[in-house]
């Protein structure tokens, strides 16, 4: 598919920033196929423990298809919101298919410190957590979508709080109690993975 034009995606961005919902909907697939397109090449020419930083994707689908000269923050703020999600998903979609080779291996610690930089290996962590994230979601979902703009998205503290439009500090305290709670979640699906192997 070729890309649209830069205009197409700052109309989008400037119609989402004015309250349009719709362009969300005709933002995702857009970003999603870019992002999906940027992640199929990196793999494919890459040695198979070849690590995929989102982080560097994100931007590399920013830079080709939003015309910068035209976009304030807020624009900026909502494209990398809507990548972060897109992003969960291509992961998604290529860890569904990379798990069949995975049954039965237990779950290695998922670092929840920055970006996920991850290998066709880790693929399978990121099922769980996808799984955790929706749970969270129902939980507290300011706190699912702080860590989706940061794991996912790339995103510094400062931009998340841009992007939410929520203070720095906010953002700091509210990662950290999620990070706390997904590292609590995961310890306790390990252990119940190593029981259930034993």
């Amino acid at each position: 598919m070729a890309n649209p034009p830069f205009s197409d995606v700052t109309q989008l961005l400037n119609r989402l920033s004015s309250g349009d919902q719709n362009a969300l909907s005709e933002l995702i697939p857009v970003v999603y196929d870019e992002l999906h397109r940027l992640a199929a090449f990196h793999l494919q020419r890459e040695r198979p423990e070849h690590t995929l930083q989102t982080t560097a994707l994100v931007h590399e689908a920013y830079v080709r298809l939003v015309d910068q000269k035209e976009v304030q923050w807020k624009n900026r703020g909502h494209f990398f919101a809507v990548a972060a999600q897109a992003m969960r998903r291509v992961l998604v979609d290529y860890a569904r298919r990379h798990q069949a080779l995975k049954r039965g291996s237990s779950l290695p610690k998922i670092s929840l410190d920055e970006a996920i930089a991850i290998s066709h290996e880790d693929m399978h962590h990121v099922l769980l957590l996808d799984e955790l994230l929706t749970r969270l979601s129902t939980i507290d979902p300011a706190e699912s979508r702080i860590v989706e703009l940061r794991f996912f998205g790339g995103l510094a503290v400062e931009e998340t709080a841009e992007a939410m439009g929520i203070s720095a500090a906010t953002v700091k305290r509210e990662w950290s109690v999620a990070r706390a709670w997904l590292l609590r979640e995961i310890n306790e699906r390990s252990k119940q993975d190593s029981h259930q192997h034993h």
